[in-house]
């Protein structure tokens, strides 16, 4: 396996980047953060009409047709710039839910919408406990041809701007997952406050929502098998906006260390300070490999794809928490401030940190799927 991108992958990261730079500079992601929705729809469009939403959303269902692993270049640049916008909630977890446990009519119908932008999905799955589909507590009650959901979802990436819930549940027949559009009757959204304020979360309360049986997302009971293998696909995508989030943090602090002048001398001449530098290169570049091994595991379907995906969550978590705060420390008093972008970073990592489970829990995942 080979960690070297082709030109075209490269020529992706370079438009992407520069995109991002000219669009989202950190002025406007400020703007956005501070708005109720969270993200400018026609930035949105945009991005749809340059084919991103699509990116990794076969032909046959009006995508691009590339693999994971181009998906997984694109949202390192998106993690680089924090970029505001419904992406990971509507594609990753969105559309992989769809493709991996959907029907042939759901996909036909729902993916190509999503690929042109025109509907943002996201997975409302946590009732309180933990991201597992063991934790899932709601119940779907039968109701005639259908099932009733009451209950609250909490978490929800995206949640009061999205058009379509994929709601976890547990019915007679297991763990399934209902699409249920977010203006159905019952159906109520709120924003949480977070700390990291450039991806939105909210609770979702349904009282008694009606879902009739072909709104359930695939076979009765396959919603446990869905939500593993949507798992491992979402902490690798996270892994690399991760990694893009750690390597903004690491030419933040190399770029001040290099002019930040202290006793007639860069700060970036002192040991502690080029100790930090060096610690954090090392860790940007060891989660580097992480999540590209991973994304090419997943991208190829590796068998192994379950291991380097608990691996790449475990690692690149910390990796990308550790450059934040190292970050802070390096541009000192300056760095505490809020005006500083370092805090933006911070706040993302924090959150990245226990989006999907703590690292913790992504190494005891490590050590049951190598047979530890």
């Amino acid at each position: 396996m080979t960690f070297t991108i082709t030109d075209e992958q490269q020529m992706l990261r370079d438009s992407v980047r520069s995109y991002l730079s000219d669009k989202v500079p950190m002025e406007r992601v400020r703007e956005l953060m501070e708005t109720e929705t969270g993200f400018d729809d026609g930035l949105w469009q945009e991005m749809a009409q340059m084919g991103w939403q699509a990116m990794a959303i076969p032909e046959a269902y009006g995508g691009a047709g590339y693999s994971f692993y181009e998906l997984g270049v694109l949202l390192e640049e998106m993690g680089r710039a924090v970029t505001p916008v419904p992406f990971f909630s509507s594609v990753v977890l969105g559309a992989n839910a769809i493709l991996l446990g959907g029907t042939d009519e759901q996909r036909s119908r729902l993916l190509p919408a999503i690929a042109a932008g025109d509907v943002r999905v996201t997975l409302a799955l946590i009732d309180g406990g933990g991201w597992g589909p063991s934790d899932v507590t709601m119940e779907a009650a039968p109701s005639g041809d259908g099932y009733t959901l009451s209950g609250t979802k909490s978490y929800v990436i995206d949640g009061h701007t999205a058009h379509q819930l994929i709601v976890a549940a547990r019915s007679p027949e297991g763990v399934d997952l209902f699409l249920v559009p977010a203006d159905a009757a019952g159906v109520a959204a709120a924003r949480h406050e977070t700390i990291d304020m450039t991806r939105k979360q909210a609770s979702v309360t349904f009282d008694g929502v009606g879902v009739a049986a072909d709104q359930r997302l695939g076979s009765p009971g396959s919603g446990a098998d869905v939500l593993h293998r949507l798992a491992d696909m979402a902490v690798v995508a996270l892994a690399f906006e991760q990694l893009g989030g750690a390597q903004a943090c690491l030419e933040m602090s190399v770029d001040y260390a290099k002019e930040r002048m202290q006793f007639g001398r860069p700060i970036g001449s002192f040991q502690a300070v080029k100790h930090k530098c060096a610690e954090m290169l090392i860790e940007v570049e060891s989660a580097r490999s992480a999540a590209h091994y991973a994304g090419r595991m997943i991208a190829d379907g590796d068998d192994d794809a379950a291991v380097a995906a608990a691996l790449a969550k475990a690692y690149c978590s910390e990796a990308f928490f550790h450059a934040a705060a190292e970050t802070i420390q390096v541009h000192g008093g300056i760095g505490f401030t809020w005006e500083h972008d370092a805090h933006l970073y911070f706040k993302r990592a924090k959150t990245d940190l226990l989006l999907f489970g703590d690292p913790a829990e992504w190494r005891a995942k490590l050590a049951e799927r190598v047979g530890i």
